[in-house]
């Protein structure tokens, strides 16, 4: 799956950033990491808060959140839901291609 979604990204998308539930941002040219099975869905509401502040904040440090920014989501909504309110307060445009779609379309 994540060769399919890799594929896809680097075809659609200037840049792409991996949404991790163990590590929250990564580059996707980065150094590889070990595979983990950890995910955000089934998370507590304060645990998915606390992830997606830190991801706001890695999100900010490359200059991802600018006005000329568009995010893209191809991700579950465990991953951003938390992460909306946050992205609200920044002028970035956010899309959500997947939404509606099951695991795999």
């Amino acid at each position: 799956m994540f060769s399919k979604a890799s594929q896809y990204c680097e075809q659609q998308h200037d840049d792409w950033y991996i949404l991790s539930a163990k590590h929250h941002l990564l580059e996707s040219d980065g150094p590889p990491i070990e595979p983990d099975d950890e995910t955000r869905t089934g998370s507590r509401v304060g645990q998915k808060r606390d992830w997606s502040k830190e991801a706001f904040e890695q999100l900010e440090s490359p200059g991802l959140l600018e006005s000329d920014t568009v995010l893209v989501f191809h991700a579950g909504k465990a991953y951003y839901e938390e992460l909306l309110p946050m992205l609200e307060e920044t002028k970035v445009t956010v899309r959500f291609p997947v939404e509606g779609l099951i695991f795999g379309e």
